[in-house]
């Protein structure tokens, strides 16, 4: 039985991987710095993980599979070449995984865990019984990985440090192209060619579905069809595109499930979804679904249906709970976009309540790159705290996010440093009826648990 040790096993990436290799019938210890929510899920379905890194961890091991915030000169990593243990990272991984198998990339600045989660659901609904990877726990089905026995192999492309090149799709889908990870992309142009590579990698018989409403998507669309390839788009806000060649949202309406309601239309037949999950985005998240399950020639009104009954991801937008009266909502969003369009979803579902964002901003580089629109981010929300920033893989810099509120232009923005001091402020502020949305890619979802817990054991302040 092969042995695969991964250094760095409690992210979302590596966890995935390791999930599925267990499912798989392989032997599968990690390790790790802390021992995140991931990590703890796969202890207790039997992965022995490891706290700090050690080179006795990978005693027994065939590979190593390692994460890409882990350097060269980790001990487990020296140990492994020391001994003539392959050591991968996850982009010369998984295109061995899915060799054999229908592979569909979800890939996209924004948008692809959900679009990622949404297609695997739907395709499980479906009876397909997919293998997928996904970079956070789907809802209805608790986990963020799954060794399926279908044909489908439906993972979540991550463009960061170029992992998404060593993929080997059959189906592409792009969501959103914009600049991010100026640390490994440090122009547009770097990043927009990185896309243009992930599209080189289709077969001939293979097709892109790229969103036809968002400028980026709908340039590697153009540049997809230079290169010759297959490519169906799709959108709620186009005015071109021909029937066979788009799948469309028309008659679109929010709903009193808090999302929206609409009929995807492709090759003149409506489908008519009905979302729980809120904002355009979603719909446009939907589509892309509804787009490759019409390239699967899968059912489309079992598909409408499966999406209607999707409940969405862990920390996109995730309703954690309501304690006396104030609503507490998780997402990951990061990047400036990510927190606009999240709000004016959230906006639409509550629409006469008063919204609280706080944001942990997410490594100096994005920050201090992205500052200009990050200041112009929050214009949906009512309140607004910025704490310092969660360097991630950076090291310490003399910069804080206090550079950004200074530029926001908005009326009730405060910064306060540290997670413990705005737990204090919340509970002392939020009143009955508010909403809390935690914008966090660090440990600021800690925020929405103890606020939780104390508005549930103090009560709401009144002012």
């Amino acid at each position: 039985m092969t042995h695969v040790h991964f250094i760095g096993i409690g992210g979302s990436g590596l966890s995935a991987i390791a999930r599925l290799l267990l499912e798989s019938g392989y032997t599968v210890t990690g390790s790790d710095r802390v021992m995140s929510p991931f990590a703890l899920d796969l202890k207790s379905a039997g992965v022995k993980i490891s706290l700090g890194h050690d080179a006795r961890n990978i005693i027994g091991a065939d590979w190593v599979v390692r994460s890409s915030a882990i350097p060269d000169n980790n001990p487990e990593v020296v140990a492994a070449q020391l001994q003539g243990i392959p050591v991968y990272k996850r982009s010369d991984f998984l295109g061995r995984l899915m060799e054999n198998k229908t592979g569909i990339a979800v890939a996209g600045t924004h948008g692809k865990t959900t679009t990622t989660a949404m297609l695997a659901w739907t395709l499980f609904a479906l009876g397909q019984d997919p293998t997928f990877i996904v970079g956070s726990n789907i809802n209805q089905m608790g986990v963020n990985a799954r060794a399926g026995k279908g044909n489908s192999f439906v993972i979540e492309a991550d463009e960061y440090d170029r992992m998404f090149l060593g993929l080997k799709p059959k189906v592409e889908i792009v969501t959103f192209v914009e600049h991010d990870h100026p640390d490994c992309y440090p122009t547009p142009e770097d990043f927009r060619a990185a896309f243009v590579d992930f599209v080189k990698l289709l077969p001939a018989d293979g097709t892109l579905v790229a969103c036809g409403d968002e400028p980026g998507a709908a340039d590697i669309a153009a540049e997809a069809r230079r290169m010759g390839k297959n490519v169906l788009q799709y959108g709620a806000a186009v005015t071109l595109g021909t029937s066979s060649d788009w799948v469309l949202a028309q008659n679109f309406n929010p709903n009193n499930k808090g999302g929206f309601s609409f009929d995807a239309t492709v090759a003149g037949q409506a489908y008519p979804v009905a979302l729980s999950i809120p904002g355009m985005h979603n719909l446009r998240n939907a589509l892309a679904v509804m787009a490759v399950i019409h390239v699967l020639a899968l059912s489309m009104h079992k598909a409408a249906e499966a999406l209607g009954e999707f409940s969405g991801t862990g920390r996109r937008f995730e309703v954690r709970g309501e304690a006396n009266g104030v609503t507490v909502v998780d997402d990951y969003g990061h990047h400036p976009t990510e927190i606009a369009v999240t709000l004016s979803g959230a906006r639409s579902r509550y629409a006469k309540r008063r919204i609280w964002a706080v944001w942990q901003p997410h490594t100096y580089s994005r920050t201090q790159a992205m500052s200009e629109q990050f200041a112009n981010a929050f214009s949906e929300a009512d309140e607004v705290i910025v704490t310092e920033i969660y360097r991630s893989r950076e090291p310490a810099q003399d910069y804080s996010s206090q550079e950004v509120v200074k530029k926001m232009k908005h009326s009730s923005v405060k910064f306060i440093a540290d997670l413990s001091d705005v737990i204090d402020y919340l509970i002392n502020s939020l009143q009955a009826g508010d909403v809390l949305i935690v914008f966090s890619a660090g440990d600021a979802d800690q925020i929405s648990s103890q606020v939780l817990d104390q508005l549930n054991k103090q009560g709401v302040h009144h002012e």
